[in-house]
């Protein structure tokens, strides 16, 4: 049979397959690696809210906050010790995900997610029996490697898994993991902060255990994946594995194209050095564009610090901690609405309405805060309706996010990027995902304080800018198989001089047979 597959209708190369009940329940056990971030997300903003924690371990924020004579709320959570504490899981996952880079491809992604599993337990043992503050930082080191690992490899490991016609919805499903874990870890927070003797955050904190045994568990009956398995060399388990994978017989087609695919990627000795490439200048802009945007949307500003935010426009700690649940309620529906609409609809539509809609709703939250707040930050008595109006927009905000670039930052760069460049670029991503969610984390408290209601405007700016780089640049990549997506940047109006005719390897042509020989272009 040819190795190129067959062509359809309007010329995208199609593999015979469907979603059997084996791949769905490999990608959901998988997707579930997603818990592990949405769940210190989630805990981080809840555990700096609680009194008994930040007199603990934070006191000088603590006496801050309780102080009458602070006046000014856009100020009370200024510390840097403090948002070193959220911040340096950020920076631990950075570096880790370099590492996780080499172990994804030459060991598989299996073992790269069970590594993930393994440091991020180790990082909630620590935090939840925590006596002092170098023990709070050292157990974010863990969490960040465990993160680092898992974030490398779950993203990949979906999109190679999945059906090609359904590799949106499945890879979603990690981004659905991570706003589960965020509302859990809310819930959490709401109840654990009502205990009695101010220890709850010791649950909340090592509840993380929980979602790390659930990934490293995962990751010991998962298979690996086809791609991952002939990069190694097991072709007959890969085409074995492919069959049941997509519950047909005849896999030469895909299974041909995958080796094609593989034998290009063995010959490329340096791949970090390799993706400096002229031809991968497209994949390599996307591997740094999209999460540095996806990070200065403002997202993290809202899931990190949603009840300090909250806090601070005037709502008690218990309704800061019940607004930050209704907003990662919020997070889960919406992301069912991508699952549904990204193979339907797909990716540049949802990238630029969510766009439209979080600029709407970051200019809306501005000029409310800043009306009430002024520069001075002293609200005085704050009617019940008006903080409704703030958390509506903020949870319509949360819903453009969350159907747009919260899942579709990590799909498209897992589902663009050749094998022979695959665990490498996806390092970039998360790497770049990570430096600028370090760098984020750690400048809020103190941009907030300066910045004020400005810094909604801010974010709001990057909104425009990064919808504009999405309709210049980015092509769609719906409905095209995973090793076939050579042909959006040969096609596109400014990537197809970077990957002119015949430089684009890994394969054969599109509908042409292997005893041509002829190259993919």
């Amino acid at each position: 049979m040819p190795a190129g597959g067959f062509v359809v209708g309007d010329g995208q190369k199609a593999y015979p397959g469907k979603l059997t009940p084996f791949v769905l329940f490999t990608c959901v056990v998988a997707a579930m690696g997603g818990l592990i971030f949405g769940y210190d997300i989630g805990i981080s903003g809840g555990v700096t809210s609680m009194p008994s924690f930040l007199r603990r371990f934070f006191p000088s924020v603590y006496r801050k906050q309780q102080e009458d004579a602070t006046k000014n709320q856009y100020c009370q959570y200024d510390s840097p010790t403090l948002t070193l504490f959220t911040s340096s899981l950020y920076l631990a996952a950075l570096v880790s995900s370099l590492v996780a880079s080499t172990v994804t491809r030459k060991f598989g992604r299996r073992l790269s997610m069970l590594f993930g599993g393994i440091l991020f337990c180790a990082g909630a043992l620590i935090n939840g029996f925590a006596k002092h503050v170098w023990m709070l930082i050292v157990g974010r080191i863990l969490l960040g490697f465990g993160i680092g690992f898992a974030n490398q490899s779950v993203p990949l490991y979906l999109s190679e898994m999945a059906p090609y016609k359904y590799r949106g919805a499945l890879n979603i499903g990690f981004q659905l993991s991570i706003t589960i874990g965020i509302l859990v870890a809310e819930v959490l927070n709401y109840f654990f902060a009502k205990i009695k003797g101010g220890w709850g955050w010791r649950l909340s904190l090592g509840g993380a255990v929980v979602p790390a045994l659930i990934i490293t568990l995962g990751s010991l009956v998962l298979p690996d994946t086809p791609n991952s398995m002939i990069e190694r060399g097991q072709h007959e388990e890969a085409k074995t594995k492919l069959r049941r994978i997509r519950g047909v017989d005849d896999v030469s087609q895909e299974f041909d194209d995958l080796v094609a695919a593989s034998k290009e990627s063995q010959s490329i000795e340096h791949p970090w050095t390799n993706l400096l490439r002229r031809k991968y200048r497209p994949h390599l802009t996307m591997a740094i564009m999209i999460p540095f945007f996806q990070q200065l949307t403002g997202i993290n500003v809202i899931m990190f610090y949603a009840p300090v935010l909250f806090n601070t426009i005037g709502f008690t700690t218990d309704a800061s901690l019940m607004s930050a649940v209704v907003t990662g309620s919020v997070n889960v529906a919406a992301t069912l609405v991508s699952i549904y609409g990204v193979d339907k609809w797909g990716r540049r539509f949802l990238f630029l309405e969510g766009g439209t809609q979080m600029l709407i709703c970051q200019a809306v939250v501005a000029a409310c805060i800043g009306a009430k707040f002024g520069v001075d930050g002293t609200p005085g008595e704050l009617p019940k309706w008006y903080a409704i109006v703030v958390v509506t927009f903020i949870c319509i905000y949360v819903a453009g996010f969350a159907w747009s670039w919260g899942p579709l930052g990590w799909l498209v760069p897992s589902e663009i990027f050749p094998l022979e460049i695959r665990s490498a670029a996806q390092s970039i991503t998360v790497s770049v995902n990570m430096i600028f969610t370090f760098i984020i984390a750690q400048i809020f408290l103190t941009m907030l304080c300066h910045l004020k209601f400005g810094l909604f405007l801010v974010f709001a700016f990057f909104v425009v800018v990064m919808s504009i780089f999405v309709y210049i640049f980015l092509p769609e990549t719906k409905g095209i198989p995973i090793e076939e997506m050579g042909q959006v940047w040969r096609s596109h109006w400014y990537w197809s001089r970077f990957v002119e005719d015949g430089e684009y390897g890994n394969g054969l042509e599109m509908g042409k047979s292997s005893n041509q020989g002829t190259k993919r272009v």
